[in-house]
């Protein structure tokens, strides 16, 4: 068994004032794709409905399209879907985490090894 790394990074696509995308944006991207549900999503990662608002606001101001659309209850169920422009952020997003984790991880071990345990 291996122990968890001690030392990681975390990529923030900076925008304006603000986020555009990070790890916990992404997690509530993925979490409304699984669920089809802006309230169930913030539910899943633990977050208020409030902070799950706030966090698809601030990803809708900083991209070309929005991210999520909702659609109200009715014959059709309603409910929240990620668009075509917010699965290839995501995808995009993680490709760049994927990229950061290979590029670093010699350097990061090295690094790792001057951290108490």
């Amino acid at each position: 068994m291996s122990l968890p790394p001690r030392a990681t990074i975390k990529i923030r696509i900076l925008h304006e004032e603000g986020f555009a995308m990070g790890p916990g944006k992404a997690a509530l991207l993925e979490a409304i794709a699984a669920t089809r549900s802006i309230a169930g999503a913030g539910r899943a990662l633990g977050l208020s409905y409030w902070k799950t608002r706030r966090l698809l606001d601030e990803m809708n101001h900083c991209f070309t399209g929005p991210l999520v659309t909702t659609a109200k209850g009715g014959a059709q169920g309603g409910g929240a879907r990620v668009t075509e422009t917010g699965m290839q952020a995501l995808a995009l997003f993680r490709a760049m985490e994927a990229e950061a984790d290979a590029a670093i991880a010699r350097s990061l071990g090295t690094f790792q090894d001057l951290l108490r345990p």
